[in-house]
């Protein structure tokens, strides 16, 4: 069946022009219009989809090729924004960037679910060069829907007029231009913007939506969103009754999900419990536990004073519990966690071994995974594409215990990662259950065998 998804893909020359600012403005900007909105990002971020959720009130859903594959992505975008009146996708990095050959670019996924492209170009230090630049990347791939231009860091109406003129001369539609605003700017840290939770500053959203209200044509980019192509469907939202129930860590340290992945756990019968590694005392009645990803190192004196839970948690390991942990929540399993400034944490100590925050990245990229070990997540050879992005390091690990062999898909680097003790596995690596469902079914059929044996 054929479906009508109006749509457009916020794409950028690179990292930090502007995307997710302008997307989270231009969201606000259509639901003040009275417009149902259904937000994406391109590619693995988990920090990006917080901030469109901050101002849409709803999840926000990653289309990323590598993780769940080219034919699950016009799945999940058709299950996901069939009630919309108009889907908004963030970019990743520049248009043409993505993993090796292009993979999971902006440019593909657009491609893929045939969503015309406005590109943000960060006009900050140049002037009609801006338009030389939109030239190239219009012309680099005539494959792309290139529907025109926003400029974003403009100084002046004479900077704007400029570049503008410049663009009309080469036939590139401009739709708006934002005026540089430090007020507006979204905040960082380490892995990238700051997540919204932690955003102190109330008044942010606000004057991002009135910026691009003001400053960009909002219709134009209507009309651009309808005139997208129809899509061919096939409804995939059916689940089974909950059977099992799976614990699931989610407050300021552990946020890192996936809203299709962890619905994938549904699908197969699991009921999600969130918990608080912060603020609960107790576990819940659950029959495994999922650790997502986050920043236990910036709570990590909060976790180390919940002593209550960490002792569940360890206990609950000993005696046999699946668990499945990934990066903060690997981090969080570990013996100790030392912060930037070196002190040291007492963390769950399921793990041998204490996780040490770098100043320097210490990796990125997808990665292709094979399993060492017959696990609570699979057989030993099963493979899985997974994607690492981290800051912080094993120390004093036993490398017998690794859990994956992880090749990077950029370098071909090969080396042994991760950890695996009773029924928990814990890494550094990122999973999507929607790209691999036999992962997904491995992992709840070892909390049905779990509950069985109490």
């Amino acid at each position: 069946m054929k479906n009508n998804f109006p749509r457009i893909i916020i794409a950028a020359t690179q990292s930090g022009a502007g995307k997710t600012t302008i997307t989270v403005g231009l969201i606000a900007a259509l639901k003040n219009r009275g417009l149902n909105v259904q937000s994406y990002k391109t590619g693995p971020d988990y920090i990006d989809t917080g901030w469109h959720q901050s101002v849409n009130g709803k999840p926000s859903h990653n289309l990323d090729s590598w993780l769940v594959g080219k034919d699950n992505i016009k799945n999940i975008f058709a299950n996901t924004a069939k009630a919309a009146d108009i889907s908004i996708i963030e970019g990743v990095m520049g248009l043409y960037d993505g993993g090796r050959n292009g993979i999971s670019s902006t440019a593909e996924i657009s491609k893929l679910l045939g969503i015309p492209v406005v590109l943000v170009i960060d006009a900050q230090h140049m002037g009609t060069s801006a338009a030389a630049i939109a030239l190239g990347f219009r012309e680099f791939d005539k494959s792309v829907n290139f529907a025109g231009m926003i400029l974003n860091r403009i100084g002046s109406d004479s900077h704007r007029d400029m570049i503008i003129d410049a663009l009309d001369k080469l036939n590139i539609k401009c739709f708006g231009a934002i005026r540089r605003d430090m007020r507006i700017n979204l905040p960082e840290r380490h892995l990238g913007l700051l997540p919204t939770s932690e955003n102190q500053d109330g008044g942010r959203l606000q004057r991002i939506a009135e910026a691009v209200e003001s400053q960009i044509d909002i219709g134009a980019l209507i009309d651009i969103a309808k005139s997208a192509a129809p899509i061919e469907t096939v409804d995939d939202t059916e689940k089974i009754l909950p059977r099992v129930k799976i614990g699931v860590a989610y407050d300021k340290a552990f946020n890192f999900y996936y809203e299709t992945s962890l619905a994938e756990l549904e699908k197969l019968g699991a009921q999600i419990i969130y918990f608080s590694p912060l603020n609960d005392k107790h576990l819940p009645d659950v029959d495994g536990l999922l650790i997502g990803g986050g920043f236990p190192e910036m709570f990590a004196e909060q976790l180390e004073q919940n002593e209550s839970l960490r002792r569940e948690i360890h206990d609950a390991a000993d005696k046999g519990m699946p668990i499945f942990a990934e990066c903060g929540g690997f981090m969080y399993l570990m013996n100790r966690l030392i912060d930037f400034s070196g002190k040291k944490f007492d963390m769950c100590d399921v793990f041998d071994g204490f996780t040490i925050m770098n100043r320097r990245l210490q990796s990125v990229g997808y990665v292709d995974a094979e399993i060492l070990h017959d696990c609570i997540i699979g057989k030993r050879g099963d493979k899985v594409h997974t994607h690492e992005f981290h800051f912080s390091s094993e120390i004093g690990t036993t490398p017998g215990e690794n859990i994956f062999l992880c090749t990077k898909l950029r370098t071909g680097d090969r080396y042994s990662a991760g950890l695996i003790r009773k029924n928990v596995v814990g890494s550094y690596l990122h999973i999507h259950f929607t790209g691999c469902p036999d992962i997904a079914k491995n992992f709840v059929d070892s909390l049905i065998d779990y509950h069985n044996s109490k």
